[in-house]
């Protein structure tokens, strides 16, 4: 079987060579962190914090509609802040070399219905170790979704994009039971006792968000409840949404590959980063979109070095890229627009039974020879 390696015309050595060029530059990042990175993360958790205050204020005088559209705007930045750019980062141990036991991976909790140690596991060890692995890396449709071609085909295939659109609405829940993993325990590869804590610890957990958000919060306000309590529900639901829309654009567009276990058995050090450059994409903008987004635009970036500060990922995006034009890697890339247009048409092709062939983005012409790249 010819790998996807092998397609791209990278040798063993050369993938070798990849890896160390790749750990090269993580320790040089790694060598940089300091007092910038801990004021960047602190300053943007007070941000987020007083969003919220600003936010549950503005509520007290929702029944008038400029009030009440700052408060909902307020909380929805207070929550993707605390989801992008806070937690997922934490969580991801990228603050734990500041030995700071509010930035620490072990200890933060975040404002999502998923308990953090069940997202850690499924999230940072499984879908990290075997990104676009089909049958291994379950974050492939999430369960519910057929997103790929090399998935089979059945009717209930054809609510794809009902399923997406719920899915969106609803993603911190959907997150939460991602890490249950019903479908495992239906074909016997998951225990139902340990399905079951899971279950049990994501229910307690999204329980007590619900209470805060929906009974505490709008009773707060008294005759304003049920005005507070839409406002909560929209934050809500525009969290959930941007990052579906951020999370999806940085794993399914166009371009962004599959793998098989078999072309993945045994594999390097050096074929695991070929596989998660292919396996992911970027999105460009702006800075403030950057901090929206987690930095989770650079998911390229993110999926090399998920353990480095995120904010360090638009310094070092130019070296990465300029790594994979040498070895004629294909670097995606490209506009919120246009790759989560090409993330809708695959939720609606593969809602179709037809099954198509992979076919591999074009290797980029290296522009060294494979000699000197091996030499490097």
């Amino acid at each position: 079987m010819t790998t996807v390696a092998e397609s791209y015309g990278l040798t063993a050595d050369q993938l070798e060579a990849l890896s160390h060029e790749i750990e090269a530059l993580r320790a040089e990042v790694a060598a940089q962190l300091g007092a910038d990175d801990v004021a960047y993360i602190r300053r943007l958790i007070r941000i987020q914090r007083w969003a919220e205050v600003g936010g549950r204020a503005s509520l007290f005088l929702g029944f008038l509609p400029p009030f009440w559209l700052a408060g909902a705007a307020a909380l929805s930045l207070s929550k993707i802040l605390d989801n992008m750019e806070i937690g997922h980062n934490v969580l991801h141990g990228q603050y734990d070399w500041t030995k700071d036991p509010a930035l620490s991976s072990t200890q933060f909790e975040w404002d999502s219905s998923c308990p953090a140690k069940g997202w850690q596991h499924y999230h940072n060890y499984l879908h990290h170790t075997f990104t676009n692995i089909t049958e291994k890396d379950r974050d492939l449709g999430y369960g519910v979704i057929r997103i790929s071609g090399e998935s089979d085909w059945s009717p209930v295939n054809l609510g794809n994009p009902l399923y997406a659109l719920g899915l969106a609405i609803i993603f911190d829940w959907g997150i939460m039971f991602h890490d249950v993993d019903l479908g495992h325990v239906r074909k016997g590869k998951k225990p139902w006792a340990e399905a079951k804590l899971s279950l049990k610890n994501g229910l307690r957990k999204s329980g007590k968000l619900a209470f805060r958000d929906y009974v505490l919060w709008p009773a707060l306000t008294g005759p304003l409840f049920l005005s507070t309590l839409a406002a909560d529900a929209l934050a809500n639901v525009v969290r959930n949404i941007w990052s579906f829309i951020i999370i999806f654009c940085g794993h399914f567009p166009s371009g962004a590959l599959e793998f098989t276990e078999e072309e993945c058995e045994g594999e390097s050090k050096g074929h695991w980063y070929f596989r998660q450059i292919l396996g992911s994409a970027n999105i460009s903008g702006n800075r403030l979109f950057h901090i929206m987004s987690g930095n989770l635009s650079f998911q390229i970036e993110h999926h090399l070095f998920p353990d480095i500060p995120a904010r360090r990922y638009q310094q070092i995006a130019p070296q990465v890229r300029e790594i994979c034009q040498r070895y004629g890697i294909p670097y995606n890339t490209g506009r919120l627009s246009r790759q989560f247009g090409s993330v809708i048409f695959k939720i609606f092709r593969f809602a179709l039974p037809a099954r198509s062939s992979r076919t591999l983005p074009a290797p980029q012409e290296p522009n060294r020879p494979p000699s000197e790249l091996v030499a490097a």
